[in-house]
Formats: structure tokens, C-alpha cells, sequence
């Protein structure tokens, strides 16, 4: 078997096995929205404390998205949207002091920088499974 074929063959292996983590994310993401909404249900929605359930939990299936979009597309765009989700995500968590919120908002201009740094029009690509035509 030449080195040409095999690399050939590792890409097709790495491409099937990322299609088939993203397809086991979404059957997680979907298991545990359904999961979520009933024990959402059965909250006091008189707390404050469930409305910042409500929006940690969905924060965390977008992150989910996300991460299978990125497994998926493999650009810089998504990784970027992935990581602005984790960073508003921890923000939103209780135990949060000053200095997390703080390093979680230059975590934020950081990825604005980037994105505007590394993303122009037609850009964002990193690799690709098959080579552009």
C-alpha cells in the first residue's frame, strides 16, 4: 500500500469518525433538551435562580451545536462562535467573582480581535477533508 493511498484512506477514517461524534452529540444534545425541558417544568419560576437554569442550560446545547458544527465545517469561524459560547456560559455561572467576569470579557475582545483579525470575506477554512477545487 503507498503512502498516497493511505493518507487517503486516514482522511476518509478521520472524516467518518467526526461525522459520527457529531451524530452522538446531537443525539446527546436532543436527550438532554428533552430532559431539561421537563425538569424545567417542574421548577419554581418564581426564582430568579430558574431563569439562569433556563439560560445555562441552553447555552450549554448551543455549545453542543456548536462543537458539532465545528467537527463538521472544521473553519475558524466556527471555532471562534464555539469558544464565545464557552465564555458566556462560565460567566453565567453563580460562582463567578470579579476577576472571572473580567478575564471572561477579555476573553471576548480577544475573540472580536480574532475574528476580525483572521476572518475577511472568503476566509476561515482551516483544513478540509478533500482539497478545494
Amino acid at each position: 500500500m503507498n503512502a498516497e493511498r493511505l493518507t487517503t484512506l486516514a482522511k476518509l477514517f478521520g472524516t467518518w469518525l467526526e461525522r459520527f461524534l457529531a451524530a452522538g452529540i446531537v443525539a446527546g444534545i436532543i436527550a438532554y433538551g428533552i430532559s431539561s425541558a421537563t425538569e424545567l417544568v417542574r421548577m419554581n419560576w418564581h426564582e430568579t435562580a430558574t431563569f439562569y437554569e433556563l439560560i445555562y442550560r441552553v447555552l450549554l446545547m448551543v455549545i453542543g451545536i456548536e462543537l458539532v458544527r465545528t467537527l463538521l465545517t472544521h473553519s475558524l469561524e466556527a471555532i471562534l462562535e464555539l469558544l464565545a459560547f464557552v465564555v458566556a456560559r462560565k460567566t453565567f455561572k453563580a460562582d463567578v467573582d470579579a476577576l472571572d467576569i473580567f478575564l471572561c470579557a477579555l476573553a471576548f475582545v480577544a475573540l472580536l480581535a480574532a475574528r476580525h483579525y483572521f476572518l475577511r470575506q472568503g476566509q476561515g477554512i482551516l483544513f478540509r477533508s478533500e482539497p478545494s477545487k
